[in-house]
């Protein structure tokens, strides 16, 4: 296929393009930033270019992963993340079903951030009994900065435009596969790599499997039409663990891994004294297909 990714240039798109290239597609990578696996410097916010891009390189499918994001609060405005997530998804949208357009696929990488609320977050502090258990039914989503809302505004664009022009689309709601320090270090005794261990118990990814979960959505999504997954390294809790999980959460993770107390203390790591939320990625699992290689079980073994 011709596929055009937006956000060519970024961490899942510097893993995502190679691997498309590799099956054989042909690429056309989008983004503000130039890089090896960016063709065209540009924005998604230039109708122009995207529907010159659409429409001269003959593209069949498209992967939206450009965006502002969460650590752009700081320096840009509310303005930005507006035009960026909400109106430049609109422009990919409407030029995937203007007449003439080849699209016949969209998958939009979305975030898991967008079903966090201020409550959810809080957790045990505001005045929660025991982790919350997150799948795709979770609602309603009240999410709790600008890049939640216009990310959450970008899906409902998707759901519209499916909905009108019967254009399949997967929406892909991500953990964290970001490399970057968590944006609450200095709240947190734990190191960078420490942080990220712990996380895949409950909510990280690697960015190979991040990638893909794209592949997988391209090649499903005119068998699926419409549909939202949580992309997430599978855990191994049940919502049975959410109480004690809140409570003590080394005392329950002691007990799906009881060699973990061993191989930490040799990295002078610790785990979280206590987890607030955990993703299920079940419905990837059974409905995409897609299970992610790399969950705990598998940094356990590394160390």
């Amino acid at each position: 296929m011709n596929i055009l990714v937006t956000g060519s240039s970024g961490w899942l798109g510097q893993t995502l393009v190679p691997r498309l290239v590799r099956e054989g597609h042909k690429v056309v990578g989008l983004d503000p930033e130039p890089g090896p696996t960016t063709e065209v410097v540009g924005s998604v916010v230039d109708r122009a270019l995207v529907r010159h891009l659409v429409r001269d390189h003959g593209i069949e499918a498209i992967v939206h992963g450009a965006a502002r994001h969460k650590p752009h609060i700081e320096t840009h405005d509310n303005s930005e993340f507006v035009a960026v997530n909400v109106q430049g998804t609109l422009n990919l949208l409407e030029e995937a079903v203007a007449p003439g357009s080849k699209v016949d696929r969209f998958v939009f990488t979305s975030t898991t951030s967008l079903m966090i609320s201020q409550k959810i977050r809080d957790g045990k502090a505001g005045g929660a009994r025991e982790a919350m258990w997150i799948d795709e039914t979770l609602g309603p989503l009240e999410p709790r900065n600008i890049y939640g809302v216009t990310k959450r505004a970008a899906e409902e664009l998707c759901r519209l435009f499916n909905h009108l022009h019967k254009l399949p689309i997967v929406i892909l709601r991500t953990s964290r596969f970001f490399p970057e320090e968590d944006d609450m270090a200095h709240a947190i005794e734990q190191s960078g790599d420490n942080t990220k261990a712990n996380e895949f118990l409950f909510r990280r990814l690697t960015v190979e499997d991040a990638a893909e979960a794209h592949v997988v959505a391209l090649e499903q999504a005119p068998d699926i039409g419409f549909d939202t997954f949580i992309v997430s390294a599978p855990t191994p809790f049940s919502p049975d663990d959410c109480a004690e999980l809140l409570a003590d959460a080394p005392a329950v993770v002691a007990r799906y891994f009881p060699d973990y107390p061993r191989l930490y203390a040799g990295k002078g790591w610790t785990m979280f004294r206590s987890i607030n939320r955990i993703y299920d990625a079940s419905k990837a699992r059974d409905r995409l297909g897609f299970v992610a290689r790399t969950s705990f079980a598998e940094v356990l073994a590394a160390l």
